[in-house]
């Protein structure tokens, strides 16, 4: 007997079956139905979240840096058609190598953002669907942030981020310190963490670093940021050696060159060699005031092209839908924020030169204590921006003086040299970024709006309707 039935309907166990009988395997009841589709979906909704973060976090990642890339390349271009054909030899960057290094970059930060946010999205989901979202809610984001952090690699595998590193780390303190405001058990001791201008101390901590380094030790502050300061601190490098010698106490090398360097603007002056106070090696036969005044302007056109995509490319992200509703007043404030900022720091940068001068004149003597206190005032400068932004910038320097500081202590022999101790910057973003993510999960209303429509808009948000995340962390 055939073990199959045939097309007369017998049973397979050898009986017959009823004429009203089907020959096909029972239909799956609803509720299973149901229940595979659901989880089909959720699958979906997992990978597309996945997919969609990475290429959000990409596309934030090439545009900061490709907007950043594109004016420095216009400010180039700009700049070498005032140079003569001579000074355009001797192995000087062609402009066609400049765009290729840019769109490099451009790509290495857009892979390292998208990386962060694919890799992050990708272990948040797959420990809430082995672990259930409820029991892994209070860490789930914490070690899915420690996952994500060697994406740094990406920028490139032989490129230290020890700036970018402190810096996160100095906005994830941030973020802890104000869970432990709200917090009952270490409420009493961050207290003094609320103080509204602690902003402003850190900003003139800061400088008191980086304009002191930028005058006696550039080689403490990192290349791309020294570059920054050479340009908008508007000084030769023979006046800033002339500065240094005076207030190291040694010798001057180079006064002739800055007295021919002064001849190339049209200025002849005569140097003292015995001199005590630098104001003729910082401005020459101007007047200290006279000279704070014509910094001044000059500074704001240097100042003006740095802050263009700093609010043009975040206003494109963070209000991409009110753009298209009322988009003359995005720009019009997004065009307030640039001259205020720009104004910022032309002030920034004129007020040190002034400073300086008006200590060293006062006590008429130079010396490195002295270049410290002539410039821990600038700082000053910072209240000019809106309070929102005073932490950003405030922390931002606070990164680079930290670096600028330790390097100077290891020249000094103090401390073990950050070379030494390999990729530290990603091990201190990859703990940085863990704390971060983990307020971004659990303690959201650390953060200001407009960072969690970004962070909302980049990582997507889990759907309110799963049960097992009603509850907070």
């Amino acid at each position: 007997m055939s073990p199959f039935p045939d097309d007369g309907g017998n049973d397979p166990r050898g009986g017959r079956l009823p004429d009203n009988a089907s020959s096909e395997p029972p239909a799956t009841p609803r509720p299973i139905r149901g229940v595979l589709n659901q989880g089909k979906d959720e699958e979906w909704r997992r990978f597309l979240r996945c997919v969609e973060a990475a290429g959000k976090g990409f596309a934030i990642g090439a545009g900061l840096k490709g907007g950043l890339a594109l004016f420095s390349i216009l400010v180039r271009l700009r700049s070498r058609r005032s140079v003569g054909s001579s000074a355009r030899k001797a192995g000087a960057i062609t402009n066609e190598d400049a765009v290729v290094e840019a769109v490099k970059e451009t790509l290495r930060y857009g892979l390292f953002l998208g990386s962060f946010a694919g890799t992050f999205v990708s272990v948040d989901e797959c420990i809430a669907a082995i672990g259930g979202n409820k029991r892994t809610a209070g860490w789930r984001a914490l070690v899915a942030g420690l996952f994500a952090g060697p994406s740094m690699l990406l920028t490139g595998p032989n490129t230290q981020h020890t700036s970018l590193a402190i810096y996160i780390l100095m906005r994830a303190s941030v973020l802890a310190s104000r869970c432990g405001v709200k917090s009952k058990r270490f409420g009493n001791v961050c207290k003094p963490l609320t103080w509204s201008h602690g902003d402003i101390f850190l900003m003139c901590l800061s400088s008191s670093q980086i304009l002191s380094a930028y005058i006696l030790k550039q080689g403490s502050l990192p290349s791309s940021y020294k570059s920054f300061l050479n340009k908008h601190g508007g000084k030769n490098a023979v006046i800033l050696q002339g500065v240094k010698d005076i207030a190291c106490n040694i010798p001057f090398t180079n006064l002739e060159a800055i007295e021919k360097y002064y001849k190339t603007l049209g200025v002849d002056i005569k140097l003292d060699p015995h001199m005590k106070v630098p104001c003729s090696i910082i401005h020459g036969n101007q007047s200290c005031v006279g000279h704070f005044f014509s910094f001044l302007l000059q500074a704001y056109k240097r100042a003006l092209p740095v802050y263009l995509p700093v609010y043009l490319v975040p206003a494109l992200i963070v209000h991409r839908q009110g753009l298209s509703k009322r988009p003359y007043a995005i720009m019009g404030k997004s065009l307030l924020g640039i001259a205020r900022s720009s104004l910022f720091l032309s002030v920034y940068c004129s007020s040190a030169w002034a400073w300086t001068c008006l200590l060293f004149r006062t006590l008429k003597r130079c010396n490195i204590p002295m270049v410290a206190m002539g410039t821990f005032p600038s700082g000053l400068a910072l209240l000019i921006e809106k309070k929102s932004r005073r932490i950003e910038i405030s922390l931002y320097c606070l990164a680079r003086a930290i670096e600028s500081f330790f390097t100077c202590m290891a020249d000094a022999g103090l401390c073990p040299p950050a070379s030494k101790l390999k990729r530290a910057d990603v091990v201190v973003f990859s703990l940085a970024t863990a704390i971060i993510m983990h307020c971004y999960a659990c303690e959201r209303e650390v953060f200001r709006s407009k960072y969690l429509n970004v962070l909302d808009w980049v990582f997507g948000v889990p759907p309110a309707s799963d049960d097992e995340r009603d509850k907070k962390c």
